[in-house]
């Protein structure tokens, strides 16, 4: 490696900087495939993650790679710290730039520090908090709190904060959703208990059979009191919405309710609608999961209650979906569509005012200049007239007392001359 990997020291930020725990790495090729080896500052010896006596200031640190011994630095974590680091590989193209959907929900509900790893093809996001028990890595998602040490480079992700904050219910909930086997767990759980293993895996699914046809189902949905949203969700309309992932979300809320969390038959139903597209059967978490069978899994786990038959309410609102930009938001649908139009209203309506009166003022331009270009028509009409008359009188004259008549007065007065 040419140069050591830190672009800008400056942007890390100070709670790792101040801390005495970091080391040096330099690449080496181990069985074929290149590793980051851990290095001492000053001494190029080998560093280990648990030995405080191998690590040094980040200043110490920074100037070591200036060496031929040393690419970047590294932070360390230890059981006397909160950081956490989330460490997400093989998720960026570091070409254009593109990251994958997993990626950018972890990064977005996380909301704090991220970089750019070395190789340019993942992300680390550092946070402070406390790393829920259980397994700590899952396809490319890996989470450390203790005894690893996590490569640094300064290079920053904008939109992302510049300060390492605290997030433990996020935390959670990415531990919780990308890296346990949560249907293993389940699963696990209801043994202990003894016999609850008949209970759905998913968190909130419901117990009844609905046992609706589609046709039918379609119907009650749109006669529904909240029929009108579900139409426009199923026509394809995302008025209202941030994202079409968000129209996704709420509209799979709505078919989570009807179909009593089926996830076939809201798998099948979301196919028809015209919000369907390509990226419904894309591969985009680290599981192996679909975007679609991801969206359907949350949206029943956020619905918590489920259309009965029994109960003969074809009338019942189904929940509104929750926000999946901002971690453990929610927002209420109906609401935040009303307050959209209505801001779109009003914005509408001033472009209008804006218009009629810029249309206004140019009317009134338009007829300035349309006397002033009659007034200047009559001012080059009226001279013309005045010196026309003249001017055949002046051409007249020419021709009687001009030139024409000089010569005739010459020859008058040269023969009256010989004469005499």
């Amino acid at each position: 490696m040419s140069e050591p990997i830190v672009s800008e020291p400056e942007a890390i930020p100070e709670t790792l900087r101040e801390r005495e725990q970091w080391v040096c790495w330099r690449e080496e090729d181990r069985d074929g495939k290149p590793t980051k080896i851990p290095v001492t500052p000053g001494t190029g010896e080998f560093a280990s993650s648990t030995e405080s006596e191998t690590w040094a200031s980040f200043e110490a640190a920074l100037d070591y790679t200036e060496t031929a011994h040393a690419d970047g630095v590294g932070f360390v974590f230890t059981d006397d710290d909160p950081i956490v680091g989330v460490d997400l590989d093989d998720c960026r193209d570091p070409e254009t730039g593109d990251v994958d959907d997993a990626a950018l929900d972890i990064i977005k509900r996380l909301d704090s520090y991220t970089e750019v790893s070395p190789s340019g093809t993942g992300y680390h996001v550092l946070i402070t908090g406390e790393l829920p028990d259980g397994r700590n890595r899952r396809g490319s998602v890996e989470l450390y709190d203790t005894a690893r040490f996590f490569t640094v480079t300064g290079d920053h992700v904008e939109r992302t904060p510049t300060r390492v904050a605290r997030r433990q219910d996020a935390l959670r909930a990415i531990h919780r959703e990308y890296v346990q086997d949560t249907e293993r767990d389940t699963a696990s759980e209801s043994e202990q208990r003894g016999g609850a293993a008949d209970e759905s895996p998913t968190a909130g699914a419901a117990d009844v059979d609905v046992d609706l046809d589609d046709e039918d189902l379609l119907e009650k949905a749109q006669n529904a009191s909240n029929g009108e949203k579900f139409e426009r969700l199923w026509n394809g309309n995302t008025v209202g919405y941030d994202s079409q992932s968000e129209a996704d979300m709420a509209l799979c809320c709505l078919l989570a309710f009807w179909t009593g969390g089926d996830r076939t038959q809201m798998d099948q139903l979301f196919r028809q609608s015209g919000l369907h597209r390509e990226k419904w059967d894309e591969v985009h978490y680290a599981d192996g999961s679909t975007y679609g069978e991801k969206t359907i899994e949350r949206a029943i786990a956020t619905t918590s209650e489920f259309y009965d038959p029994d109960d003969g309410d074809d009338a019942a609102d189904s929940h509104d979906p929750p926000d999946r930009v901002t971690a453990g938001g929610t927002t209420d649908d109906a609401d935040r569509s009303r307050a959209y139009l209505a801001e779109k209203n009003r914005l509408l309506s001033e472009r209008v005012d804006e218009l009629e009166a810029t249309l206004e003022q140019k009317t009134e331009r338009i007829e300035t200049l349309e006397a002033e270009i009659e007034r200047l028509i009559d001012e080059l009409e009226a001279p013309d007239r005045g010196t026309e008359q003249p001017h055949e009188e002046d051409s007249s004259t020419v021709s009687e007392t001009g030139d024409d008549s000089e010569p005739s007065s010459m020859l008058s007065r040269f023969f009256s001359g010989r004469s005499e």
